[in-house]
C-alpha cells in the first residue's frame, strides 16, 4: 500500500468510527515530506473553542514543522454540537492508527507528537492525561499505550474549568449546564499522573481570553508528578497568536511578534532533545 492510500484508509476508518457524520468530521489534512526513511510525526489540533478548527493554526503550523523535518497531520476533529468524548476519540484513534501504520507512512512509531492550540491544546492535553481511560480503549486500540502521544506541545491551552476557565470551550465540549463531576474530569491540572507524556507549553501573560493561569496550573501539576516539562511565558501577545509571524496576522489583529515567534524553534529544539 502507498502512503497516500494508507492516509485515505485511515481517514475512512476515522469517519466510519464517527458514524460517517454528514458534516464530514473528523477529517485529516496531511502534510508529508517526500523521500524514504522514517521521520517523526506531528499531529496538529487547531483551536476554536470546540466550535470550529482555526485555519491559522492548521496549515501554517504544519508547514513550519515540515521545515524542521517532521511529517504532519492536521486533525479537524468533531466540535459542537458534538460533545465529549467524540473529539477525544477522533484524536485517540488518529494516534493509534498512525502508529499501527507507521511503516507504510514512514513515521517513527516512538516519535508521534501532538501540537494543540487553545481548545485544541485542551484536546491534546486531554489525551495526554486520559489516554488509558476505559472510554478510549476501543477496538482500534489493540495494545496498551498505542494511543499515547510521545510528547505534547501546548500553545496557550485551555486547561482549567475553575476560576480562570474559558467557559465557552467547556460549554461546547460538555453542553450547557454540565455537572461538577464532568468539570473535575476535564479540569486537566487535576488529572496529571506520572504516565502523562513530556510537555512543552507556552502562553502570553497578557492573554485576555484564556488566562495564563491555565498554563501555570498545568505546569505545576506536571512538575509535582515528575513529568518532563519546558514552559515559556511571554509577557505580551494576544490569544490566538499561532506562529506569531506575519502569516498569523488578520485584518483585525496583528499577531506577529519575533520574540513570541521563538516558541516554535524552541519546541523543535526541545523535541529533538527527547530520548
Amino acid at each position: 500500500m502507498t502512503r497516500e492510500a494508507c492516509l485515505t484508509d485511515i481517514g475512512a476508518q476515522l469517519r466510519e468510527g464517527a458514524g460517517n457524520e454528514p458534516d464530514g468530521l473528523p477529517r485529516l489534512e496531511p502534510f508529508f515530506l517526500e523521500g524514504e526513511g522514517e521521520r517523526p510525526l506531528m499531529v496538529i489540533c487547531p483551536g476554536g473553542g470546540y466550535g470550529f478548527t482555526s485555519p491559522r493554526e492548521s496549515g501554517p503550523v504544519a508547514r513550519a514543522y515540515n521545515a524542521a523535518g517532521y511529517h504532519c497531520l492536521v486533525l479537524h476533529y468533531r466540535v459542537a454540537p458534538h460533545r465529549y468524548p467524540e473529539g477525544l476519540t477522533d484524536l485517540s484513534h488518529t494516534i493509534a492508527l498512525a502508529r499501527r501504520n507507521s511503516a507504510v507512512l514512514g513515521v517513527r512509531p516512538d516519535r508521534i507528537f501532538l501540537c494543540g492550540f487553545s481548545a485544541g491544546g485542551h484536546l491534546a492535553a486531554s489525551l495526554g492525561v486520559h489516554w488509558n481511560t476505559p472510554v478510549l480503549q476501543t477496538s482500534v486500540i489493540t495494545e496498551r499505550g498505542m494511543n499515547r502521544p510521545d510528547a505534547l506541545v501546548l500553545s496557550y491551552p485551555v486547561i482549567t474549568e475553575g476560576e480562570f476557565a474559558h467557559r465557552g470551550s467547556f460549554e461546547n465540549l460538555l453542553g450547557p449546564g454540565y455537572d461538577r463531576k464532568a468539570a473535575e474530569f476535564h479540569s486537566l491540572e487535576k488529572q496529571v499522573t506520572e504516565e502523562t507524556p513530556p510537555v512543552f507549553i507556552w502562553h502570553t501573560q497578557s492573554d485576555r481570553s484564556v488566562p495564563v493561569e491555565n498554563t501555570l496550573f498545568f505546569a505545576s501539576a506536571l512538575h509535582r508528578a515528575g513529568v518532563t516539562l519546558e514552559m515559556h511565558i511571554f509577557p505580551l501577545g494576544d490569544h490566538g497568536a499561532a506562529l506569531a509571524t506575519e502569516e498569523s496576522d488578520t485584518p483585525e489583529t496583528k499577531y506577529a511578534d519575533p520574540h513570541v515567534a521563538r516558541w516554535h524553534g524552541l519546541s523543535v529544539e526541545w523535541l529533538d532533545s527527547l530520548k
